[in-house]
């Protein structure tokens, strides 16, 4: 077995030969190393480094030499220990060198252990940047971006040049990984999805599998029901940052199929993720799917639907009010968007089932037909035109500098005292 072929070289070949070169460097093992002993004065002292280099001179005939001096390659990268490195590859240390038991290579460890100079090094000396281990298939890349604290090696990966977009066999990028290894909670890969975006990311990547950017960004908001109120609001604001980031380099979140979309998701629970949905619409997405419009699914129709279903099981009024305002903030907003409103084709609303409050939803849906069917107000018109002009989002704080009464700001905000985005 290959597996057991390689350990059992490492013990009774070459293990002796990595054993002499690491312990001139004061290094018994790299994993029991202690903590006392700062790396950064391991294998730099002179005499050491001397040393080291009459041993590769005196050894470099024998047997198993090249494995040897690899695998002490391996060990020096875990510390960052970049002179030691230098004298090993002068002396043929191969980069293309896989650990017998993890199959990472120098520069895929200088990347899990975060030494950037390390990975500098090691691509100046010919190491494929772009290159995947053999059981996860991942690249430096791909394993820079799964831990915020492996942010130095990202931006140092990026900066000599790794490829962006390269993907898995599976389809898989740096982005997706990036955002796949985010748990919204302990885990925050924010600043590395933000310079993944910045170096060129492709917001539109897709596995095979049909995952896309918004895929962990709609299971991390999924995961919000089970968690704490604490825990929840950390999700929720992870959530909305990188929806920022992904939504200002152009990823579209109401494409096809309706469980991939993000906006659908906000339009299905418009009361909880009322901020996010809010942002989406101020943002530019459409309130239908963006490939098949309304036919697919429409924004108009799914509020009205939830407004039914939850109206029909409580009458508690503050519960009641809160969502009908929600609502009727959400329906201004899509009417707000453009000067043509989309409606789904014989769009009727049936509230026989809504048990409280049916009269409001009533009203709310006979004055969305009406605005259909008759010719645009001129207010309509120019709270669409204004709020177009005053993009990109958010636009209150450019609404509340117009010098306007504050009633006319107050239509131009559709504010109606709902949650904003600052209580994030």
């Amino acid at each position: 077995m290959p597996f057991l072929h390689g350990f059992r070289r490492i013990i009774f070949e070459y293990q002796p030969l990595v054993d002499e070169i690491l312990g001139l460097l004061a290094i018994q093992d790299a994993e029991q190393q202690s903590a006392l002993e700062s790396p950064a004065c391991l294998g730099s002292d002179r005499s050491q480094l001397s040393a080291v280099r009459r041993v590769l001179e005196r050894e470099t005939h024998s047997p198993f030499y090249q494995e040897a001096v690899s695998y002490a390659l391996l060990k020096v990268t875990e510390l960052g220990l970049v002179p030691a490195a230098e004298i090993l590859l002068e002396f043929g240390a191969d980069l293309s060198f896989e650990d017998p038991v993890t199959y990472y290579t120098p520069l895929h460890i200088a990347v899990l252990r975060n030494q950037p100079d390390m990975v500098e090094l090691l691509v100046h000396h010919g190491a494929d940047i772009n290159r995947r281990d053999r059981i996860h298939e991942s690249s430096p890349l791909d394993l820079a971006s799964e831990e915020p604290e492996r942010l130095p090696c990202l931006q140092r990966l990026l900066q000599l040049g790794a490829d962006v977009n390269a993907a898995d066999k599976n389809g898989k990028t740096a982005l997706l990984h990036a955002l796949a290894s985010s748990d919204g909670v302990q885990i925050h890969n924010t600043e590395s999805i933000r310079l993944l975006l910045e170096g060129g990311a492709d917001v539109r990547a897709t596995t095979k599998d049909g995952d896309t950017v918004f895929t962990y960004v709609i299971f991390l908001l999924g995961e919000m029901v089970c968690s704490n109120t604490e825990e929840a609001q950390v999700i929720n604001r992870f959530c909305f940052r990188v929806t920022q980031l992904l939504l200002a380099h152009g990823a579209n979140p109401s494409e096809c199929p309706a469980p991939e979309s993000l906006t659908h998701l906000c339009f299905k629970n418009f009361k909880r993720h009322f901020p996010l949905l809010r942002f989406l619409l101020e943002s530019g997405a459409t309130y239908n799917c963006s490939l098949h419009g309304p036919s697919c699914w429409s924004g108009f129709h799914i509020v009205f639907e939830c407004l039914c279903s939850h109206l029909s099981v409580s009458e508690d009024d503050s519960f009641s009010t809160d969502l009908i305002q929600k609502g009727q903030t959400v329906l201004e907003l899509m009417m707000a968007s453009s000067q043509a409103i989309q409606l789904p084709s014989n769009f009727e609303v049936n509230t026989s089932s809504c048990r409280y409050h049916g009269e409001k939803i009533r009203t709310l849906f006979c004055s969305l037909k009406q605005l259909e069917r008759s010719p645009q107000a001129l207010k309509h018109l120019c709270r669409v035109f204004i709020r177009q002009r005053l993009k990109p989002w958010p636009v209150d704080v450019k609404i509340k500098a117009l010098p306007l009464p504050d009633r006319l700001k107050w239509y131009l905000l559709i504010d109606h005292a709902a949650a904003r985005h600052e209580d994030l």
